[in-house]
């Protein structure tokens, strides 16, 4: 599984902006129900108004590699303009052996 952290900052309010109208034109739905797709979500953090953060885990890089080359990409791409927004890219592979099991209650 592959992790992307994206956090979105901007000013005024522009990143909450961003993901209202991500989830109003429907985006956030397709990515959700694309081939792959394990988690699509947003999250604010407490002690900074001006930034989102979104967690996007995908079960491979190639589910992700065709994410990237979707049209909507480019809608994405044109709202993150519209808004203003910058974003720092944290990605993460998950790698969980029989080792881990133990300290993970299920």
């Amino acid at each position: 599984m592959i992790t992307i952290n994206i956090y979105y900052s901007g000013k005024n309010g522009n990143a909450k902006k961003f993901i209202s109208e991500m989830i109003e034109l429907k985006i956030v739905d397709e990515i959700r129900k694309e081939a792959g797709n394990l988690r699509y979500e947003y999250f604010y953090p407490i002690d900074d108004n001006e930034t989102v953060l979104l967690i996007d885990s995908w079960e491979s890089q190639e589910a992700l590699d065709i994410h990237h080359h979707l049209p909507l990409m480019k809608k994405i791409a044109e709202l993150r303009e519209k808004y203003d927004l910058h974003m720092k890219v944290e990605k993460y592979e998950s790698i969980i052996d029989s080792k881990d099991e133990k300290y993970i209650r299920k």
